[in-house]
């Protein structure tokens, strides 16, 4: 029986995986920009939205991925290779001047400027679950996990979603006192955790490929 010590190393473990390539301080600068002409009533309402859907496209791949990839026949490993190479480039690209613009292109910014609702795309996908995040829940899956393990998982997602909508919800206060110099610098260090987290991806990949499936 798990412990409450356990309950929360799963939670904090599902937590710290996802936040940094969800990244939701890098989601602001476009947020602030889809929603400028919004009432703060509305713009609330966008982030709330937003933070739902991001748990429920997690949620659904962490609880179906892995029957997905063995219709396609791809391993795990496979896919935290792939997943890992995806992660480090979202990483350098956190690491170079301008890469919350990068993160979606100027298109679609431009679409949802039009939009009436932003909340589930650009805002929700790809800018809070991307494909770096889809690629860590499906890779938080494993067949020995409790139906209590998974519980936990979808709780640690569930309060990430929280976080953001947190973060989101006072993006103009955090703006403001953190300034353009202060978001740079969260940048490069979320930066640096995503290619930590992408590099760990790989390597753990590749170990268990070539030392563990002999």
């Amino acid at each position: 029986m798990l412990t409450t010590n356990a309950f929360m190393e799963i939670i904090l473990a599902t937590f710290s995986a996802l936040f940094s390539v969800v990244n939701p301080f890098g989601a602001m600068p476009v947020f602030l920009t889809l929603t400028q002409d919004d009432t703060p009533a509305s713009r609330n309402q966008q982030a709330l939205k937003a933070c739902l859907y991001m748990v429920g496209i997690l949620a659904v791949f962490f609880l179906a991925g892995q029957y997905v990839l063995n219709f396609f026949g791809i391993r795990i490993h496979d896919l935290r290779i792939a997943g890992g190479l995806m992660i480090m480039r979202a990483g350098f690209d956190l690491l170079t001047p301008g890469a919350n613009k990068k993160k979606i292109s100027p298109e679609v910014v431009e679409e949802g400027q039009q939009k009436e609702d932003i909340s589930f795309t650009p805002l929700a996908m790809p800018m809070l679950s991307g494909p770096g995040a889809i690629a860590i829940s499906i890779g938080l899956f494993t067949t020995s996990l409790s139906y209590l393990d998974m519980v936990f998982i979808l709780i640690g997602i569930i309060m990430l979603a929280i976080v953001s909508y947190i973060i989101l919800r006072f993006s103009h206060q955090l703006t403001r006192y953190m300034g353009k110099s202060g978001l740079a610098a969260l940048s490069r260090i979320m930066g640096f955790i995503v290619l930590s987290i992408g590099v760990n991806f790989i390597v753990s990949a590749l170990f268990a490929l070539f030392f563990t499936e002999r």
